[in-house]
């Protein structure tokens, strides 16, 4: 008795498996269905062209105080004018804005990394180590973290560099992330699929390895942009109070400069709004991002999606 095999004809697609492009298809539909997601992507990306237009149209030496004639209102020669200290305000926008950013990523990323590790550790092994990391975290929500940093920059001798003030907010970061993701640890770790990858013999910092951390990267990804807005923000509080870099031009020291000089009252509108555009800019995409993150960080959210 012979077996008859099914002929395929040439003309008969063969069914091939696309991984790349069914996740270029995911992705695709996912932005379509979050347009927030979308257009905060679209104000960053917006900064960093202008920050690499700038480079390529600007001399950046000419954020260095008297490189210019000061307080020149905008003309084709100057499209941000300069400012009471000689200095191009296009030239001082294209060399500062990468610096503010610089501050917020790594404080972002140096608080998240400790937040999380902390998190991971005393959500998952619970008992004495919890209770410790738990009441530390407890008491230092309860410390305004500004007021710890005005304390640290005003005992600085010439106020904080922009290295020191990455690690000083960087530091002080872990808190908030510490709790929140505690938390979510704390559930998952309930979970029927972490009960058997213990009884699998997966010792537990593999556990926390192999199933938690993977499950946990979208809200992982949630909180580091939420933690470098935080950061943003109170580095730019810190230099608006004179306790930053004097000689960086970065976002915050431009605004402590035109407070001190009362660019405001004197009219001199060019000098506080290109500052204030940028940061305005920056806040949005950023919290434009984390809302659009959530649909992915937050089960109840996605669901509904």
């Amino acid at each position: 008795m012979s077996s008859a095999i099914p002929a395929v004809s040439t003309g008969e697609a063969i069914a091939r498996p696309r991984p790349w492009a069914d996740a270029a298809h995911g992705v695709l539909a996912y932005c379509r269905r979050n347009p927030a997601l979308l257009v905060g992507i679209g104000f960053l990306l917006a900064i960093v062209l202008f920050v690499a237009v700038g480079h390529m149209t600007v001399d950046t030496t000419q954020a260095d105080p008297l490189s210019v004639r000061t307080l020149q209102p905008p003309s084709r020669a100057l499209p941000f004018g300069t400012d009471k200290q000689g200095r191009n305000l296009y030239a001082v926008m294209v060399v500062g804005t990468p610096l503010t950013l610089r501050i917020g990523i790594i404080a972002g990323v140096i608080g998240v990394t400790i937040g999380a590790i902390l998190a991971f550790v005393a959500g998952y092994y619970g008992g004495w180590i919890d209770a410790v990391i738990k009441g530390v975290v407890d008491v230092g929500l309860t410390i305004p973290g500004l007021l710890i940093l005005i304390i640290i920059g005003m005992n600085v001798r010439g106020g904080l560099s922009v290295n020191q003030m990455t690690i000083v907010v960087g530091v002080l970061a872990w808190l908030y992330p510490a709790r929140t993701i505690r938390s979510q640890v704390l559930t998952m770790k309930q979970r029927s699929y972490v009960q058997i990858a213990r009884l699998s013999g997966m010792s537990n910092p593999e556990v926390i390895v192999r199933e938690l951390l993977p499950n946990l990267l979208p809200y992982l990804a949630a909180s580091l942009v939420a933690s470098v807005s935080a950061a943003v923000l109170a580095a730019i509080g810190l230099e608006m109070l004179g306790l930053g870099p004097f000689e960086a031009p970065t976002l915050g020291m431009t605004l402590y400069w035109v407070n001190y000089n009362a660019a405001i009252v004197n009219g001199w509108w060019w000098w506080w709004l290109p500052p204030i555009v940028v940061i305005a800019m920056l806040f949005t995409g950023l919290f434009l991002v984390a809302v659009g993150l959530d649909e992915v960080a937050n089960p109840r959210v996605r669901n509904r999606a």
